[in-house]
């Protein structure tokens, strides 16, 4: 069975607590490589069926009206798992 794949981020203009304590996590463990983590969500949506561009509309609308909080946080992405 396919899988849709949503992925959802904080607003960029938005403070990441989790991602702030991850990336200080890094500078005491000596992870150098990365400048900034932003934490979000994905989520898994498993299809009976085929993907058709109505079965992605209708994730892309759910993934907007249930799945997260258009105040704070931006669906990034809505996409077939490969």
């Amino acid at each position: 069975m396919p899988t849709i794949v949503v992925d959802v981020m904080p607003k960029a203009e938005l403070l990441d607590p989790q991602g702030k304590a991850v990336s200080g996590a890094f500078a005491r463990l000596g992870v150098e490589s990365f400048t900034q983590v932003r934490i979000g969500k994905r989520f898994e949506l498993t299809v009976d069926g085929e993907v058709t561009d109505e079965v992605l509309a209708e994730a892309r609308r759910v993934a907007e009206d249930v799945l997260s909080n258009s105040v704070i946080e931006d669906v990034v992405g809505v996409e077939v798992a490969e």
